[in-house]
Order: structure tokens, then sequence, then C-alpha cells
């Protein structure tokens, strides 16, 4: 047996969005009901970047790989959740290393963003001394349970550390259920191609056996 933990962030008119930007907004509307014919259909129009999503190096570097040059089987294996719920503002290197981050490993960072369903603009982000120290002992992805890995720092340092060092950034994470340890992670972007970032189902699983 095993325990599934759905950590995507629910697509809906009035959801929290980057900094509560009314552009990053989703507009649902129907296409046709059933006084008009014999199906029921609708259309998003949707930021890339709105709810949970993974971006691609395209998002922040002019030379960086679009969505198609991230292999999925690099969302998809071990991970761990880190809590990291006692931070105020900012994520930093005196954070993150009493958890010793390995080479390869895929962090996932819960914050107090989680705990809460209206965190507004002040959410808590990764600075860029963090994102450098987790570049520099080669993990394969962060992900954060906010709208964005990081605000407010010029030139996007934090990104840029990451998208450098070839690990993937997955946002817009909820976390606020999972307890903190190692599990199973499925992320699994639609398959876009040539785009910065994708919209993904984000799923955990403890206690699978993967042998």
């Amino acid at each position: 047996m095993y325990e599934l933990y759905d950590i995507s962030m629910p697509i809906h008119s009035g959801m929290v969005t980057y900094k509560n930007k009314s552009e990053k907004q989703p507009a649902i509307r129907v296409v046709q009901n059933f006084i008009q014919a014999s199906a029921y259909e609708s259309r998003i129009d949707m930021d890339m970047h709105t709810g949970t999503h993974v971006d691609s190096p395209l998002h922040m570097l002019p030379d960086g790989g679009t969505m198609e040059t991230i292999p999925i089987q690099r969302l998809v294996g071990s991970c761990r959740v880190l809590d990291v719920t006692a931070v105020e503002d900012k994520i930093t290197k005196d954070d993150l290393e009493r958890f010793a981050p390995q080479k390869d490993e895929f962090l996932l960072l819960k914050t107090r963003n989680s705990l809460t369903d209206d965190f507004g603009s002040g959410f808590v982000f990764l600075a860029a001394d963090g994102a450098e120290y987790l570049a520099a002992a080669g993990v394969r992805g962060v992900g954060i349970d906010a709208p964005g890995i990081e605000r407010d720092q010029s030139g996007h340092p934090t990104h840029k550390a990451l998208f450098e060092a070839s690990s993937i950034i997955v946002e817009g994470l909820r976390l606020g259920d999972v307890p903190e340890g190692a599990y199973f992670m499925v992320i699994a972007p639609i398959k876009v191609l040539e785009t910065e970032a994708a919209p993904a189902r984000a799923l955990l699983f403890s206690g699978l056996k993967t042998e």
C-alpha cells in the first residue's frame, strides 16, 4: 500500500497568481452547452506560469532550451520534501545547509506558503545564495510552493543559477499536507514543445515500492 499526495494547484477563477496579477488569471469559458449542441465543451486561456508548472531554461536564458529539452524521466523518481516553514521571507544558504543536499537530488521546498490559500504578493521564495548553494551541490531540480521561485531580485539570479547548473525548476506546488521526508515523485507537464514553461500535474507517493 502507498499514500498519494496531489501537490498540484487547482486552476480556477480567482486563484492565487504571481503577485496577484490579474493578467495571470485563467479565463475559462463555455464554448457550447446542451442547449446549443449535443456535447458540452469549454476553453481555457491561461498563462503558462499560472498554477503548478515547470519552467524551462528559455524562461530566463535567451539561448536556453524549451520544454522539449527537459526529458520527462528527470521529473519522475525519488525526491525529498524539506520543511522550511519557519522561514519568514526568503530561503537562504544558511536555511538549507542543515539538509545537506546531494548530487542529483530533487528537492521540494515546503514553506509557509502552503499553510494558507492566500499568501499574496509577499510569498516566501528561494534567495540567490540559496539557489547558488543548491546548484553547486548538483541537485537535479528544485520545486517550491510559491507562484515563482523568486521575487523582487534584479536580474533573476535564482532562476539563472539553477538553469545554468541544468537544474529543473517547478513552481506552484501545494505541500501543506505533506510531511517532510522522502517520496516518489511524478511531475507531468503537458507535452508542449517550443515554450518556456508548461502547466503540470504533480503527485507524490509515500511507501511506494519501486523494485
